[in-house]
């Protein structure tokens, strides 16, 4: 269960410049932890050397802290500026679901943290991938209400990383990856996986096919089986989803789709 201190996070720090509404094809990146003070040569310094990586891995969008607490305000606008210049822009990020509609609603340029869809993620993937199927038929937690206003996630600097309240199961990682990035939503990957973790790639790979078939926060999902040890989706008619251990799937799968990324647990597929 949720503690106290998941509704109280101050996590979303607004950025200089706030962008506009997330629309189709954004994949955001939290760009600290708890640790990151402690990097030598301060944090921004280090991060500058990374805009490059997280440009080239496709993601569209990032989350900084404010300047106080790892350099200055001159280093963080420097960062801000190097991350627009390869066409990262800056997220607005917010935890509370009804603080969506006191901003505005649709109107606003807000999202909400998915913690429903985190929490159900975080059970589901040790062997009761039911759950990722609602009694209405359709995905739980947020994405299933209001996607295109839901930032979902696998863990943020609270939940995991050194604070460690509430991890995902750290075996199971890139199967959270392959949902939150091929399903509606907001995804937001998190520095310690892309860089701290060895899944650079593996997250590239999904960041890679979200964008190529457009998936997007308000894309049509169908989900085809949830049983215990199997999940499987279909995205926009282009992309589907295996997550689980069970192998005898191909049964499953509609002639003209072709496998394009695989992983421990996981399995994509694209429309030819």
């Amino acid at each position: 269960m949720v503690n106290k201190h998941f509704l109280s996070l101050s996590v979303l720090i607004v950025l200089l410049g706030l962008s506009s509404n997330l629309t189709a094809g954004q994949v955001l990146f939290q760009g600290f932890n708890w640790e990151s003070w402690k990097e030598n040569g301060g944090w921004y310094n280090f991060l500058m050397g990374k805009v490059d990586d997280i440009a080239a891995a496709g993601i569209t969008h990032g989350r900084l802290h404010a300047w106080a607490a790892y350099g200055n305000e001159a280093q963080l606008k420097s960062l801000i500026e190097a991350f627009h210049g390869k066409g990262v822009q800056n997220a607005h990020r917010q935890e509370l679901v009804n603080w969506v509609d006191r901003v505005g609603g649709a109107n606003s340029n807000a999202t909400a943290f998915d913690f429903t869809t985190k929490g159900i993620l975080n059970v589901a993937v040790e062997g009761e991938l039911w759950r990722l199927r609602g009694e209405d038929g359709k995905a739980p937690g947020m994405i299933g209400w209001w996607p295109a206003k839901a930032t979902t996630f696998v863990d943020n600097h609270d939940t995991g990383s050194t604070q460690h309240l509430w991890p995902f199961p750290s075996d199971k990682v890139m199967q959270g990856y392959a949902y939150i990035l091929t399903h509606p939503g907001n995804p937001c990957i998190f520095y310690d996986h892309f860089f701290d973790w060895g899944l650079k790639e593996e997250i590239e790979r999904l960041v890679s096919i979200r964008n190529r078939q457009g998936i997007h926060p308000a894309s049509e999902l169908r989900i085809m089986e949830a049983d215990s040890d199997l999940y499987l989706a279909e995205i926009d008619g282009k992309v589907i989803t295996k997550i689980g251990p069970r192998y005898d799937v191909e049964h499953l799968i509609p002639e003209g789709f072709q496998v394009v990324a695989h992983g421990d647990g996981y399995a994509i597929w694209e429309k030819i």
